[in-house]
């Protein structure tokens, strides 16, 4: 399948908002933050493709029970990435864990960017539209 997406994940920075859930509750996608903002995802249509968004503020101390279970270093990159590919896949963060721990799936099939946007760490990503399962 043609991956039509690159350019949009370049671009990322011109497709996300940060405000209050109120203010993104237009948005393609959205992730919650601790501190009451939202982050959302208004990028244009991508025929084939879902998107899904996760954020994290920068300077969030890792929760100690993670820190031991994955370590500290460029933690909220990875967790960012692994809470969107939770999101695509439409799977528990629990269940992940057990699969990737906090890493990318091993089919090759999503595409991702992780970025810095203000006091963020932001992944954005895609993955094909599951083809449905024929019927009988």
């Amino acid at each position: 399948m043609p991956r039509p997406v690159p350019g949009l994940l370049v671009a990322a920075e011109q497709h996300l908002r940060i405000g209050s859930p109120a203010a993104m509750a237009d948005a393609v996608t959205r992730s919650h933050l601790d501190d009451g903002r939202c982050v959302g995802w208004y990028g244009p249509p991508a025929p084939g493709w879902r998107v899904a968004v996760d954020a994290e503020r920068a300077d969030a101390p890792v929760p100690p029970a993670l820190a031991r279970r994955f370590g500290t270093a460029d933690f909220w990159a990875r967790w960012t990435r692994a809470e969107c590919w939770c999101k695509l896949a439409d799977v528990s963060v629990a269940a992940w864990w057990r699969r990737h721990g906090l890493g990318a799936p091993a089919d090759g099939s999503a595409i991702w960017r992780t970025l810095r946007m203000a006091d963020l760490v932001i992944t954005v990503g895609f993955a094909p539209t599951p083809t449905p399962a024929p019927t009988a």
